[in-house]
């Protein structure tokens, strides 16, 4: 489900916590595409590991370092990536 809010830290434009996804602006379709990779990432990690996976990236190579980001921003503008994407791409 995605849900439109600005109720997000500013330098934050979008979150997926599953099962919702928070985003700044519903209409940005790059920022709803990132998110719903995130979205199925979460999926295919049975959502908690995921968490303590991604908190592990974070700490240990950065946000620009960071797997599940590295996915994400390199397929975000990809609007038919996730028709076509492989199990744990990330």
């Amino acid at each position: 489900m995605i849900i439109e809010t600005q109720m997000l830290p500013k330098n934050i434009n979008g979150i997926c916590l599953f099962p919702f996804i928070f985003v700044r602006d519903k209409s940005n379709k790059v920022l709803i595409n990132h998110e719903l990779i995130h979205y199925e990432q979460q999926k295919e990690l049975a959502i908690l590991p995921f968490y303590i996976w991604y908190l592990y990236e974070q700490f240990t190579n950065g946000y620009k370092e960071n797997r599940f980001e590295v996915e994400a921003k390199k397929n975000q503008y990809n609007l038919e990536y996730l028709n076509n994407r492989m199990r744990y791409a990330f």
